[in-house]
């Protein structure tokens, strides 16, 4: 192979099942708990960005993206960016990718990365919730993603999280 080019990249190992199995049904487990919460209080909770983020927390576990700081910080200060652009722009699909752009360089700034809280802006921009109940409905949830990640970190002997903030 020639100086200066990188040998390819071989793909990450296979898993053993016993972490497939944990991992799905950790994921399994904290989307049917937002489920009923949302049913429960009549109120529908982020399923698309939240499964993005337990998927990050069952299956990456060590990822900076998985850690509570990211999870939780990074889903709120995301929702507050789409409640900014939606203030000044109102809704709609300009102010909605406005948000989504935004909210990256916030969680940057922030230092709380989270690529599934880019959605929760977008989310946000597009569909005006009531900011309060919003708010409080989205750290309620990001809080049992990251408490269920605990969980299945237990069960599974893993560290979770490497770090809280």
């Amino acid at each position: 192979m020639p100086t200066g080019t990188l040998a390819p990249a071989a793909p990450p190992a296979r898993p053993h099942p016993r972490v497939v199995l944990a991992s799905t049904a950790a994921a399994g487990t904290a989307l049917l708990l937002l489920v009923a919460i949302g049913t429960a209080l009549h109120q529908p909770l982020l399923i698309p960005p939240l499964a993005a983020s337990m998927a990050l927390v069952a299956g990456a576990p060590d990822l900076p993206l998985s850690q509570p700081r990211s999870v939780v910080g990074g889903q709120l200060l995301s929702a507050l960016t789409g409640f900014a652009v939606l203030a000044l722009a109102g809704p709609g699909l300009w102010g909605a990718a406005v948000a989504g752009g935004l909210a990256l360089g916030v969680m940057m700034l922030a230092r709380t990365p989270h690529s599934p809280a880019a959605a929760t802006a977008v989310i946000v921009a597009l569909q005006d919730p009531p900011l309060w109940s919003f708010l409080g409905l989205l750290a309620l949830a990001s809080l049992l993603l990251v408490a269920v990640g605990l969980g299945a970190g237990r069960v599974m002997g893993r560290t979770y999280p490497a770090y809280w903030f």
